[in-house]
């Protein structure tokens, strides 16, 4: 006989649970991959929109240039039109108008995450999250049409903007519910900060495809990822699995009724099933088996039986209900800041590195996704260092203190060449996206199963929700500031990004003093977490 391969006998030694847990692993990672994706193509577009109309309003020095030597005609005006930018964005304060895009999006994303979460608890989160990923895809394409159909409305896009932001509230607190359905205390830092690089995968996936088409067709920069987010959604209603108890019916259909007790055989009598019980005389029979079967085999009549199990337990918790939930409102408040900044490099950062070291709109949106894969670094990092350690608000707190400094030291060597620029894009992706990606995973699951709810994970939505909700808020303001600040000069976004990291480290002082104080090694010293 053939020696069984390696990789046979690695699948065969992982149990049925484990191969779920895998897929629910591997496809809320995609699912989310793809909410990021088709977030990334806004920020890409920005140079290259206003980029025409600079590039353009050289033309006519050119041509009169030209014309001052061979006496030519000058070219028609309406040539240089159709060359120009695209409008609304060909005006001077082009920069205020892209902030308000941005934050017609993240306003609307900052509100409906509010609502979003208490709606996905009283709905079934499959069918909850298809819904959200298939409209998302419909909006996302629909501002890529603005190009395909010559719509120059401001109105327009800042309406597909805000139903986008609205729909796409959807998928954070869902995800995260069935991740932490599924994986329980151990280890939970990294397997979430292994998780949670979904979001710098999507956006280099995302900077990587809308930049390959934006010198030549924007459009497809938004058709392309809504497709894509469509199609993920079509995915997700066919194989998402919620909660290791919604297996239990099939488990249920496809045992055998014997199993749990030895059986001869199965006969009809007088209407009723019986069952022959015969008792082993083995030494693995409990004397409470002995007492209960008899020596020699019996046919018992059994009837079905229907067990209830009781709901108390799986009712929803109230907003209010979730805000008193020790550590909560501390980490939300952290996060409204530490969001601010790493949004701000999400939606600002292509067109920063266009102004600062002079490359055009692809090779930036290349290049900025150095900061999401620092991002993925920073992530599993903080996860590790926050299991290890016990202690989530002071391994964030850390990383936040670190982050100040390399946010100024950045802003001073992107002007000393490519390779400074590079070096500093990783480290402020890992420093500034690791207390992001711990509080929106691994914080907010631990929160989500305190000791207060009494093993209600249904609340992990909840809670989830309004962490993220209001980390959004300040995402909404990060890229609203960066416009109207830089009109005066980057240096000034820089400021503010410094100060927003330091009130996210102070919002956390208060949860690190007590986990320096505490003498037990637990993830949070105020968080009891339960294992599902």
């Amino acid at each position: 006989m053939a020696p069984v391969p390696p990789g046979i006998r690695l699948l065969v030694s992982f149990n049925r649970d484990q191969w779920y847990r895998a897929l629910t692993f591997i496809l809320t990672f995609l699912l989310y991959t793809s909410f990021h994706l088709s977030r990334k193509p806004i920020s890409i577009i920005k140079s290259e929109l206003h980029k025409n109309c600079s590039s353009v309003s050289e033309l006519p020095t050119i041509a009169s240039s030209s014309n001052s030597d061979s006496q030519q005609p000058s070219l028609p005006s309406l040539h240089t039109h159709m060359d120009c930018s695209w409008k609304p964005f060909d005006k001077s304060n082009y920069k205020q108008l892209l902030g308000a895009m941005d934050y017609s999006f993240l306003c609307a994303y900052a509100v409906g995450m509010y609502l979003s979460g208490i709606i996905g608890e009283r709905l079934p989160i499959r069918l909850y999250l298809t819904v959200g990923m298939l409209t998302s895809g419909l909006f996302t394409c629909l501002f890529g049409l603005g190009y395909v159909y010559n719509i120059h409305s401001l109105g327009f896009y800042i309406f597909v903007q805000v139903a986008n932001g609205l729909v796409q509230t959807t998928g954070w607190p869902s995800v995260v519910t069935c991740i932490g359905n599924w994986f329980g205390k151990g280890r939970r830092g990294l397997i979430m900060g292994l998780w949670n690089s979904h979001t710098s995968v999507g956006n280099i996936l995302g900077s990587l495809i809308a930049g390959y088409w934006v010198s030549s067709n924007w459009g497809m920069s938004f058709i392309v990822p809504g497709l894509i987010i469509a199609a993920m959604g079509v995915i997700c209603f066919f194989l998402l699995i919620e909660h290791p108890d919604d297996l239990k019916s099939i488990y249920a259909q496809n045992s055998s009724p014997g199993k749990s007790v030895p059986t001869n055989s199965w006969n009809g009598v007088n209407g009723h099933n019986e069952v022959c019980l015969q008792y082993k005389d083995d030494k693995t029979q409990s004397y409470d088996t002995e007492l209960l079967l008899p020596r020699d085999s019996v046919c018992v009549p059994v009837q079905p039986v229907v067990v209830m199990k009781s709901k108390s337990e799986l009712s929803a918790i109230s907003f209010m209900g979730a805000l008193q939930i020790p550590g909560v409102i501390e980490f939300s408040l952290c996060l409204l800041f530490a969001k601010l900044v790493s949004y701000t490099f999400l939606f600002w950062l292509p067109l920063y590195i266009t102004k600062a070291a002079h490359l055009d709109a692809k090779k930036a949106g290349d290049l900025s996704t150095l900061f999401d894969v620092g991002g993925i670094v920073g992530g599993i990092m903080a996860g590790v260092i926050s299991d290890k350690l016990g202690k989530r608000a002071t391994t964030c707190a850390v990383m936040l203190l670190l982050a100040a400094p390399t946010l100024y030291g950045f802003s001073m060597i992107s002007e000393f060449g490519l390779g400074p620029t590079i070096g500093m894009l990783l480290v402020c992706g890992g420093l500034v996206n690791g207390p992001y990606a711990l509080i929106t995973t691994a914080v907010s699951a631990d929160l989500g199963t305190h000791k207060s709810l009494k093993g209600n994970a249904r609340a992990l939505s909840t809670v989830t929700a309004i962490i993220d909700g209001t980390g959004s808020v300040g995402a909404a303001l990060g890229p609203l500031l960066a416009g109207l600040l830089s009109a005066g000069g980057w240096d000034q976004v820089f400021y503010m990004l410094m100060t927003a990291d330091f009130l996210a480290l102070l919002l956390l002082l208060q949860l690190v003093t007590k986990e320096l104080a505490s003498t037990k090694s637990r993830p949070i010293s105020t968080v009891e977490l339960k294992e599902h």
